[in-house]
């Protein structure tokens, strides 16, 4: 009997199709954003990197009439490493989550990279700095997405020094993230010809920064950096600015600091300080287009570079699941490596060996009252570092994955 060649050929595609789904283990692919949904992160992530995601789901299935079925749940780890590891460890075990994405607070994150790489599963982080997540520390199921404590020193921390800031007071929260923002930078400031002369460390989340606030005023310090980050540093800028320790003629480093940052402490507090990003709402055409579209679904709040991050991450796992036809763990970061990236909010760029992403990142200096247009209007674009520039060199970060 002969069959016509259109059913043949729909046959085998079927076929096709039905391997490649039976791939994708119970049929549907969950991923998991574990952030601060309440805490001093939450503008940074929380709520808004859910967001974040979905739009990444709904745009990718959209562009590319996916059949995926594709997931998204949330949790808080509440800053804390031993709370998000067991929400990790119950996500991989029990609720079958194929990816986490997100975890700020770089102590939470080297957790979670370790539990996926226990599990074969796949951590995607945007929201830790620490650059040992590609360094010391890294795993083969970890991929750093977004920013680190390498680009953040070498954006801010030497620009800062080159404009004149010689000596420097580092006020530093004291964990993970903190102590690697404040190794990294203090590097950075003495390679440029500068120098450290004194440092105080506090505990996350603090309140009350006077005592620290005038140990660095009384050093007389050219710049007071900030290695932290989220409530913790708009915190301390608004007690500086009340302490007139600006006016007194140091200068206030914000060594991690984002866009929701700045609208919370308003431009009169904030204006004049440099930061480095790797996103920026009002970059070009595609980022505010994206932004005003989270904005409508966030209630009006634009992204931060966090939940942008998110988003881009998200799309570029749904990639790879893809073109693998997997969602097996191993596999599927393989591939994340295998494939360039290319995304409207961070254009074209790669995945290295190590698990760093590479990108363009950017130095800013927040504008004056009177420079601003609107709500968020708040950067000046100062510099554009190359993706080859920005972040620490293959061969630097002591990664087991590259040396082997």
């Amino acid at each position: 009997m002969k069959f016509p060649v259109k059913t043949l050929l729909a046959g085998l595609l079927a076929a096709i199709g039905l391997n490649a789904s039976a791939q994708i283990s119970d049929g549907v692919v969950k991923i998991g954003v574990l952030n601060d949904m309440s805490g001093l992160y939450a503008d940074i992530t929380g709520p808004g990197s859910v967001v974040a995601a979905k739009m990444a789901v709904e745009d990718y299935v959209k562009a590319t009439k996916s059949k995926l079925k594709v997931e998204v749940v949330s949790a808080d780890h509440q800053n804390k490493a031993d709370i998000g590891s067991n929400i990790a460890r119950q996500w991989y075990d029990t609720d079958k989550v194929d990816m986490i994405i997100d975890v700020p607070t770089s102590s939470v994150a080297l957790a979670i990279s370790q539990v996926s790489r226990e599990k074969g599963k796949i951590h995607v982080n945007t929201g830790a700095a620490t650059a040992d997540l590609t360094g010391k520390s890294c795993s083969p199921n970890t991929i750093h997405w977004l920013y680190d404590t390498w680009m953040l020193a070498n954006g801010t921390g030497k620009a800062v020094v080159q404009h004149g800031g010689t000596s420097w007071f580092f006020l530093t929260a004291d964990y993970a993230f903190g102590q690697a923002l404040e190794r990294d930078t203090e590097a950075v400031v003495i390679k440029n010809g500068g120098k450290v002369i004194g440092k105080v460390r506090h505990p996350l989340a603090t309140q009350d920064f006077s005592s620290f606030l005038l140990q660095a005023q009384a050093s007389k310090a050219k710049v007071i950096g900030l290695a932290n980050a989220g409530g913790d540093t708009t915190n301390a800028i608004k007690q500086a600015y009340e302490f007139g320790i600006v006016k007194g003629g140091q200068t206030m480093a914000g060594l991690l600091v984002f866009l929701t940052d700045i609208h919370s402490l308003g431009l009169e507090k904030a204006q004049g300080l440099y930061l480095t990003e790797t996103f920026y709402w009002d970059l070009n055409d595609q980022t505010r287009a994206w932004s005003k579209r989270f904005a409508a679904l966030h209630g009006g709040k634009y992204p931060s570079m966090d939940q942008a991050g998110v988003y881009s991450g998200v799309l570029h796992y749904l990639k790879a699941v893809e073109a693998g036809k997997t969602d097996d763990g191993t596999k599927v970061v393989q591939k994340m490596k295998d494939l360039p990236t290319d995304d409207v909010l961070f254009g074209k760029g790669s995945v290295r060996k190590d698990g760093r992403k590479l990108h363009p990142a950017y130095l800013f200096e927040v504008k004056k009252p009177s420079e601003s247009k609107g709500p968020y209007d708040y950067y000046k674009l100062l510099a554009t570092i190359p993706a080859d520039q920005a972040f620490r060199p293959l061969n630097e970060g002591d990664c087991p994955l590259v040396k082997n």
